[in-house]
């Protein structure tokens, strides 16, 4: 099986608290759950399909790769609330093992997108979104679409994401929403210079189970594959 000229990037699939800050820690395992992407493992399994795929173990309440190294805000890139609004540490870290958090578990991630990023078309940064939209969010309360794909005005061409969102509803049967209520992350902007990027938000209701979704993705992905660079999908 050839495989797809694609970089997939998964960056909140992990669930691993950092030995460094365990001493700290006031999260339970649901609460690291429920501030992560809960099913992103499972329906982007697509490694054997791409070729490049980037994940990483450590949970986004600890490390938050989509977030930029310099924003050191609550929800920033070490943060100190979870989505939810629940501290994550009994008192604030220290700045110099924020530095090492940085520099032990961002840097590599990013650096592996970076040389990931010669030898293949674009790269798509993965994620799943609560069905409701959480507290600390865009849109606390509301309803949200199945799947969001975002270009941040700029990292993916208009054309492409046009594409790849009939390509969307095609496999999802259902309206596919642009950049709303997700503009696109800092993966996504930080990266486009290298190639173009597009991120792909997945709705985490239960209308459909995991398996369903990681097939539909991998069919949408084939289809957008197939129709820009004019050859047929992989079966």
């Amino acid at each position: 099986m050839m495989k797809l000229p694609i970089l997939i990037s998964v960056p909140h699939a992990g669930l691993e608290i950092p030995s460094e800050v365990r001493a700290y820690n006031l999260l339970t395992q649901k609460e690291i759950i429920d501030d992560g992407d809960e099913g992103a493992s499972e329906i982007y399994a697509v490694e054997s399909y791409v070729q490049a795929y980037v994940t990483t173990d450590v949970a986004r309440a600890y490390v938050d790769m989509n977030r930029s190294e310099n924003d050191r805000t609550r929800d920033g890139v070490v943060k100190t609330h979870t989505c939810r609004d629940v501290p994550i540490y009994v008192r604030p870290l220290p700045a110099d093992l924020i530095d090492v958090m940085i520099k032990k578990y961002y840097r590599p991630y990013h650096e592996k997108l970076t040389s990931f990023s010669s030898g293949v078309k674009f790269g798509i940064d993965c994620h799943t979104m609560a069905d409701i939209g959480p507290p600390v969010s865009p849109d606390p309360g509301q309803k949200r679409p199945l799947v969001c794909l975002s270009n941040a005005d700029g990292t993916f061409p208009v054309d492409w994401l046009k594409i790849m969102k009939d390509c969307f509803q095609q496999s999802f049967q259902v309206g596919i929403s642009l950049n709303q209520p997700f503009k696109g992350g800092n993966i996504i902007r930080t990266h486009a210079p290298e190639m173009p990027w597009v991120q792909v938000e997945i709705s985490r209701t239960n209308d459909l189970d995991n398996k369903q979704k990681h097939k539909k993705f991998l069919d949408a992905i084939k289809q957008f594959h197939s129709i820009i660079m004019g050859a047929e999908p992989d079966k």
